[in-house]
């Protein structure tokens, strides 16, 4: 039987690889998408269009095998540390609350190295709780793949991160593997892995693993 995978942040520079990954897969039957503006058609692709600060409880397209978070923002796109908060914890966690309530096994997420509940960085701290609160849902399979600087063309301007990926590539020779600029293709591989894998229990993914 073919999988069915649930993507949240399938517009992002990480989601978009795993979209296109996904579909492309041949153990996958169908991908649910569900986004703030429709996606192109695919014959494999279910695409609600959705608020995700008022996610439906009962929509029948969250009975999935497995799902895929990769939603994310910057505080400065996202205006407050209070609306990053929503969008990098929040979301994810009632995305992943309503899809284990119907069934969901196995929950890959792409949060980020440094991730710590007890972090003083608000940026790290933030990801950090929300593996903290994923790991209280009870999902038989969950996945914490944490990269460092991510690789890739973003359709956004991140200035800040763009620089710190120039740098990066430039001192590679010099940096730990955990420290490297990791390719978005690669983290979207390790979370479709993941996902399909379904292996049971708690499984960290570090940056210098993805590579």
């Amino acid at each position: 039987m073919k999988h069915r995978v649930l993507l949240a942040g399938a517009t992002g520079l990480v989601g978009q690889s795993v979209l296109q990954q996904a579909l492309d897969h041949p153990a996958i039957g169908q991908v649910v998408a569900p986004t703030r503006r429709p996606l192109p058609a695919h014959p494999k692709l279910l695409n609600p269009v959705v608020d995700f600060e008022a996610l439906p409880d009962d929509a029948a397209w969250w009975a999935v095998d497995a799902v895929i978070c990769t939603l994310g923002t910057t505080i400065k796109k996202a205006g407050s540390q209070a609306a990053f908060y929503r969008v990098d914890h929040d979301h994810p966690l009632r995305v992943a609350e309503l899809a284990r309530r119907h069934g969901a096994r196995a929950y890959a997420l792409n949060s980020a190295l440094g991730a710590d509940a007890a972090s003083r960085v608000f940026y790290s701290r933030t990801k950090g709780e929300l593996e903290r609160d994923l790991q209280l849902l009870g999902f038989p399979s969950l996945t914490f793949v944490r990269p460092g600087l991510i690789g890739g063309e973003r359709g956004e301007s991140r200035p800040a991160e763009q620089i710190g990926v120039k740098l990066s590539q430039w001192l590679r020779p010099l940096l730990p593997a955990r420290y490297r600029v990791v390719p978005a293709e690669r983290i979207a591989f390790c979370l479709l892995q993941a996902a399909l894998a379904e292996g049971q229990g708690l499984h960290v993914i570090l940056s210098d693993a993805i590579l």
